[in-house]
């Protein structure tokens, strides 16, 4: 059995007995599915680690920068109390539509707004309304502005907040010091940020599974 199936069948096995898709969630995927957008969703197992992270935390304002289809939205609002907000920014207006489908029909669509354009206009004007700070911030957009978007967290999180950036091992190349691949050099900005700026406080895992190697980064607020 090679290696990368060894990964899946673990995957699947953790996913089915600990958290298994329901019928919102299943059809969240069916329908990003239809409506072709890539498949680069978290897994169920992740988005059942998001919404334990956000119950954890006692989170009762969230923060998603890259909404996709809808599907770690949908965990992540699972985690909130019924006076609680989740606010999802997402750049592509046809993923926005698709995910703001999904969110109706999870029932969550009280609790979710789906904001759309560049995440680096959205939050200006985000932080411009004077939000409460956000108990948790996930971030899995467009990789090259992961130090950008982890300095728009600082700015609307406050202490005790954490932060979710997913997808940081980029295949191995994250190592690289003299790549200058975007999506590398963002993300080793955003470790840097991470490592380096006095309120945080955080690590990094790699992961693998049915997403492939990958990884995230969790840092928090101090």
């Amino acid at each position: 059995m090679s290696e990368s199936h060894v990964w899946d069948e673990v995957d699947t096995y953790f996913t089915d007995r600990l958290a298994p898709d329901d019928e919102a969630l299943t059809a969240a995927l069916r329908d990003s599915d239809a409506a072709g957008l890539p498949h680069i969703n978290v897994a169920g197992n992740q988005g059942k680690l998001l919404q334990l992270l956000a119950q954890i935390q006692g989170a009762r304002h969230i923060l998603e920068i890259g909404t996709l289809g809808g599907y770690s939205t949908i965990w992540l609002a699972r985690a909130l109390p019924a006076d609680g907000r989740l606010v999802s920014l997402e750049y592509d207006p046809r993923h926005a539509e698709v995910a703001v489908r999904n969110i109706a029909r999870a029932g969550l669509d009280r609790l979710v707004e789906v904001r759309v354009g560049p995440a680096l206009e959205s939050l200006p004007q985000l932080a411009d309304e004077n939000p409460p700070p956000f108990d948790l911030v996930f971030i899995d957009a467009d990789k090259v502005n992961n130090p950008h978007y982890v300095e728009w967290a600082l700015k609307l999180t406050s202490t005790g907040s954490l932060i979710v950036l997913d997808n940081v091992v980029r295949g191995g190349r994250v190592v690289d010091a003299g790549s200058t691949a975007a999506d590398v050099t963002g993300t080793r900005a955003a470790i840097d940020l991470i490592a380096e700026h006095p309120r945080l406080s955080g690590t990094a895992i790699q992961t693998v599974g049915t997403k492939g190697y990958d990884g995230f980064a969790l840092a928090r607020v101090v």
